[in-house]
């Protein structure tokens, strides 16, 4: 799932590569995708990008004055095209193709998403705010006013482990299943440690990782073309992902604790002491 680093590289991507341009029409192949029906997505048409922001893990693409507004989801992808073919997309099939921008000189972006589990979701609004997901995201880790005092006040009196926290969008935006095992791991911290149990010195430990890794994660993806973001991505990861394989900070095994739906990864000596989380049910290595 594309995240604030990758997101933040799409914008800037975007901002060099879309914006002046003028919206010459745009393809809907995936109506399930579009999630607003007013304005109509073909009031797009003869208007000019603008602009191209970031919220959390939405990207919003200003079009004189109207929000394009998507969220990528596990398997969604932004493609660029220099040139786009003019010949209408066929829906149906196993085409990933869900939405088709087509600019007037040509270019354009494809949204796809791969798989069966269909996530992907695309906005036309007046305002971003209008965008559910968008309206109740809590503070971004990258804005100046997300100090430790800050991270400190969220994490207070919250009776959840912290790897929940850093991925709720409601209380931490941006950060998802990747990067909050990167920052667990940057924090030498148990992913099952209690939020409320941090101490003053943790939580400052925890905001200086937060804000390491993500940055670090950005200047990576600075100018990285859209099509090489995945596997840049893939490459700076130091745990997740990376089970059985030897921890780069320690040498120790990289292990993993499965869930229904998801997985995470960690280093049992950086992060729990070196006892190994052997199920989510079982361990009672928090306290």
């Amino acid at each position: 799932m594309p995240e604030l680093p990758e997101v933040e590289s799409l914008a800037g991507f975007l901002r060099e590569h879309a914006v002046g341009r003028t919206v010459a029409r745009v393809e809907v192949v995936a109506i399930s995708a579009l999630k607003t029906y007013d304005p109509p997505i073909t009031a797009l048409g003869g208007l000019t990008v603008t602009g191209v922001a970031r919220h959390g893990k939405f990207l919003d693409l200003d079009v004189d004055g109207l929000h394009l507004v998507v969220h990528l989801a596990r398997a969604g992808w932004l493609r660029w095209r220099d040139e786009l073919p003019e010949r209408p997309v066929r829906p149906g099939g196993r085409n990933p193709l869900a939405v088709r921008v087509h600019l007037a000189d040509g270019s354009g972006f494809d949204l796809t998403e791969a798989g069966t589990k269909k996530g992907l979701a695309v906005y036309l609004v007046r305002d971003p705010a209008d965008v559910p997901g968008v309206a109740s995201l809590g503070p971004d880790p990258l804005d100046d006013a997300f100090t430790p005092a800050a991270l400190g006040a969220i994490l207070a009196g919250r009776r959840t482990q912290v790897k929940g926290v850093l991925r709720d969008q409601k209380i931490i935006a941006g950060i998802g299943k990747a990067y909050s095992d990167e920052v667990l791991h940057a924090a030498r911290m148990s992913p099952f440690k209690i939020a409320a149990s941090l101490t003053e010195d943790e939580v400052e430990r925890l905001h200086a990782a937060i804000g390491s890794t993500l940055r670090a994660a950005v200047a990576r993806a600075e100018g990285v073309a859209a099509r090489d973001l995945k596997s840049e991505k893939k490459s700076g990861l130091r745990v997740h992902g990376r089970t059985g394989e030897k921890c780069p900070v320690c040498g120790d095994v990289i292990r993993e604790v499965s869930f229904a739906d998801s997985s995470l990864q960690y280093c049992p000596t950086c992060q729990t002491g070196g006892k190994p989380l052997a199920d989510r049910r079982m361990s009672r290595l928090l306290k």
